[in-house]
């Protein structure tokens, strides 16, 4: 899942990408309006977390921009303003979801996760292939009912694989969707994740590689 963490407030923005980051989103920053449209120009998004009081261009006006778009990621709208006549106004400007600061962070994780799987493309909260089940909620992950011990990165490479079967995967696309724009693109972060990843599955493998197109879980 990739999020987008539009916030003027350089600390708080930190915390909040730091935050799901741990939790295995590939999370990429704005500090302002102009940037983030930048942002979203170039980068597909599950979720925008969006403050509304930001600078270069207003938080309304880019939820508005936001909305009218193709395929358009869903928005929580995350800022200080939280009176009942904020959230309405929010919504109206085509936010999917509202929260106040200040926020449980806990809160704020399941709110985005949940957003994720209101998207048009998105997947059941439970994924079952492969024999494998694996619940993003809960971040468990067991085959042929076997818990599967699962570091972050490894958890949200399967999570990817799994919203992907039985499509296939590049490398780039990998990067893409677990790490984020950090991520070094001639690393090869990916093929070691993938093998940890492997050994810890077990057999028979479900992991395939196909050169040239990428992963998938057969």
């Amino acid at each position: 899942m990739r999020v987008l963490v539009v916030e003027d407030a350089r600390s708080l923005a930190a915390v909040v990408a730091e935050g799901l980051r741990d939790q295995g989103m590939a999370v990429d920053l704005a500090h302002d309006g102009l940037g983030a449209a930048a942002r979203l120009d170039t980068t597909a998004y599950d979720v925008v977390v969006l403050d509304r009081d930001l600078p270069g261009l207003h938080g309304d006006t880019l939820c508005q921009m936001i909305s009218e778009r193709r395929d358009r990621p869903m928005v929580l709208m995350l800022t200080a303003a939280g009176t009942p006549d904020d959230r309405v106004s929010g919504l109206t400007l085509g936010a999917d979801d509202y929260l106040a600061k200040p926020f449980h962070f806990p809160e704020l994780v399941l709110r985005v996760q949940a957003l994720a799987r209101r998207r048009p493309d998105g997947r059941p909260r439970v994924l079952r292939a492969a024999g494998i089940e694996l619940d993003p909620v809960r971040r468990t992950a067991v085959r042929d009912g076997r818990h599967l011990n699962l570091s972050v990165k490894e958890f949200a490479l399967l999570h990817a694989l799994m919203r992907a079967s039985p499509g296939f995967l590049s490398t780039e696309a990998l990067l893409e969707q677990v790490w984020d724009e950090n991520a070094d693109p001639f690393t090869n972060t990916v093929t070691v994740t993938i093998g940890r990843l492997r050994r810890k599955l077990g057999g028979p493998p479900v992991i395939t590689t196909t050169p040239g197109i990428g992963y998938r879980l057969a």
